[in-house]
C-alpha cells in the first residue's frame, strides 16, 4: 500500500489530475493533502468536486489550510474576508458560479470535516503549517498556528544536520515524529522547484498557487510526481502574485 502526500494545489485542477495520472493511482493507496485547495487558478470549486468524488474511491485525508478557512467562511455566509479576496478569494468567488445551494452546501461540510493534523501508522504527522508547542500537536494552544506557522520550518532549515536526534539540544518539536509533511510556504521562495527536505520536515509546497508546479510525493519512497508549471496549464490567468 502506497501512502501519498499532495501539496498546496490552489485551484488547479489540470495540475492535479496531471499529478494523479503520473501517479496512477490504485484503490489500496492512500492520499493525504495537506490543504490550501482553492485561491490561485480559476477551477477552486472545481478541485473541491473533484476532490469530493475522488474520496468516494480512494482513501484520502483533506487537511485544512488557512485559504480552506477563509473559503469555509464566505461559504457559511460570513462577510467576505479582504485578505482573502486579495489572495485568491475573488477568483474562488468566480469559480462558484453555476454551483447550486446545494452544492455550496455539500462543499461547506466538506470543509467543515476537514481535519488540521493527521498522524499516521508509523507516526508521521502531516498538517498544513506548523506547530508550536514543544510536546507536539495534541498540545497546542492555538488552532490557528495549524495552518499559519512558519516557525516549524523556519527553525528546520537553519538546523545544524550534525545534530543527532537522541542529542538534549535536539528541538523536542521534532522528536515527537518520524516524519513531518508540511506545505504553506513555497518552496521556489527558496529556489527550488521540488519538495525540500530539512531534518525530519518535508516541505512539499513547490508554488503551484504561483509560478511553480503542484508536487505528490510517496513518503515511502520519496519518489516525486509534478505537474507541469501552473502558468503552463493556466496560459490566460495571472495566478496569484508573490
Amino acid at each position: 500500500m502506497r501512502v501519498l502526500a499532495i501539496g498546496d494545489i490552489h485551484g488547479g485542477l489540470k495540475a492535479l489530475i496531471q499529478v494523479l495520472n503520473k501517479i496512477e493511482v490504485k484503490e489500496e493507496d492512500t492520499l493525504i493533502f495537506v490543504g490550501d485547495y482553492v485561491d490561485g487558478w480559476s477551477d477552486s470549486a472545481q478541485v473541491i468536486q473533484f476532490l469530493m468524488e475522488l474520496s468516494e474511491n480512494i482513501n484520502c485525508v483533506f487537511i485544512k489550510g488557512n485559504h480552506d478557512v477563509w473559503c469555509e467562511e464566505w461559504l457559511r455566509g460570513a462577510d467576505v474576508n479582504p485578505t482573502w479576496y486579495m489572495h485568491g478569494g475573488k477568483e474562488t468567488m468566480e469559480s462558484y458560479e453555476g454551483f447550486s445551494k446545494v452544492d455550496k452546501k455539500q462543499h461547506l461540510e466538506f470543509f467543515k470535516n476537514m481535519p488540521l493534523y493527521f498522524v499516521d501508522d508509523e507516526n508521521r504527522l502531516f498538517l498544513h503549517a506548523g506547530f508550536t508547542s514543544m510536546h507536539g500537536v495534541t498540545k497546542e494552544v492555538f488552532e490557528t498556528t495549524f495552518y499559519f506557522d512558519r516557525t516549524l520550518w523556519e527553525m528546520a532549515l537553519t538546523m545544524d544536520k550534525r545534530i543527532e536526534k537522541d542529542s538534549a539540544i535536539y528541538p523536542n518539536r521534532l522528536k515527537h515524529y518520524k516524519e513531518i509533511y508540511i506545505g504553506h510556504t513555497p518552496t521556489i521562495n527558496f529556489n527550488y522547484d521540488v519538495p525540500m527536505q530539512a531534518i525530519n520536515v518535508w516541505n512539499i509546497d513547490t508554488g503551484a498557487a504561483f509560478t511553480g508546479k503542484l508536487s505528490g510525493v510517496d513518503v515511502n519512497t520519496k519518489e516525486v510526481f509534478q505537474s507541469d508549471n501552473l502558468p503552463a496549464l493556466y496560459p490566460d490567468e495571472k495566478g496569484r502574485n508573490k
